[in-house]
């Protein structure tokens, strides 16, 4: 795990110094969730994040920002074969994924994002978003702006992040053993220099390529069935015996003949 920046450190003491006042601290973005009258989780939300807070609770619903932040958090536990939309509406799936997410963490798993799931979300997520166990430039090794692909930059960076909170609730779900990331974004250059597929959805930021580590390729193919991942490659489909090949985004491709998938 890489170790909390002092900003962090910083941000949590004022956060504490909020929550002592009675007050919780203010969410870092602008945008307001609009949570559902009924049941609240008790206690307050004491932390402040650098970045992002959480200001309330949040359940089946909501609607707003703080869902659509959640929902980028809990991305890696839709069920096996799914995956959840991330459109700041709190439904039906994303209850279900909250608890998945809070039963992986011996949470209470009620389905409604309270203090204890929030303060979890804190400890395992860095300054600028990403999990604390995976990083931007693991998943894009090919420029530094996440330029030219099959989308905006913005939206190749924000597929990745995604991809990243996919692949932490992976590493807990295998025993929190290090997954070995090859490679990510692709530009349509990149992609075209390395052989990749016309449509490879590395060019829109969602796909990422795992080496063996500790666990081997079988066996994060196995567990990426389980964690939002719709494109899952691996030995023996062609060109995939040396990596396992994950991704999000529509439709479903799961082809490991090797592995029994």
């Amino acid at each position: 795990m890489r170790s909390r920046p002092i900003g962090f450190l910083l941000a949590t003491l004022a956060g504490a110094v909020l929550a002592l006042g009675g007050t919780s601290a203010a969410s870092a973005s602008p945008d307001a969730a609009t949570t559902a009258p009924a049941s609240t989780a008790s206690g307050d939300i004491g932390t402040a994040d650098a970045c992002y807070t959480w200001s309330g609770t949040l359940q089946q619903g909501s609607s707003g920002e703080a869902v659509r932040q959640l929902q980028i958090r809990v991305s890696g536990y839709p069920g096996t074969g799914n995956q959840i939309a991330i459109d700041g509406a709190f439904g039906p799936a994303t209850k279900a994924a909250v608890q998945r997410f809070q039963a992986a963490y011996g949470l209470a798993a009620d389905g409604i994002a309270g203090p204890a799931t929030f303060n979890k979300i804190y400890q395992l997520q860095d300054n600028d978003c990403t999990p604390v166990n995976f990083t931007y430039a693991e998943l894009n090794r090919c420029n530094s702006d996440w330029s030219g692909g099959k989308v905006s930059a913005a939206t190749a960076r924000a597929n990745a992040l995604v991809t990243m909170w996919k692949l932490q609730a992976m590493r807990h779900a295998m025993g929190d053993r290090p997954i070995t990331v090859n490679g990510g974004f692709r530009s349509v250059s990149c992609n075209s220099a390395v052989g990749g597929a016309a449509n490879s959805r590395h060019m829109y930021g969602h796909a990422a390529d795992l080496g063996a580590g500790p666990q081997g390729f079988c066996a994060l193919a196995q567990a990426a069935r389980n964690h939002g991942f719709t494109e899952i490659l691996g030995p023996g489909y062609p060109g995939h015996n040396d990596h396992t090949h994950v991704a999000g985004g529509s439709g479903r491709f799961w082809s490991a003949p090797s592995c029994g998938i």
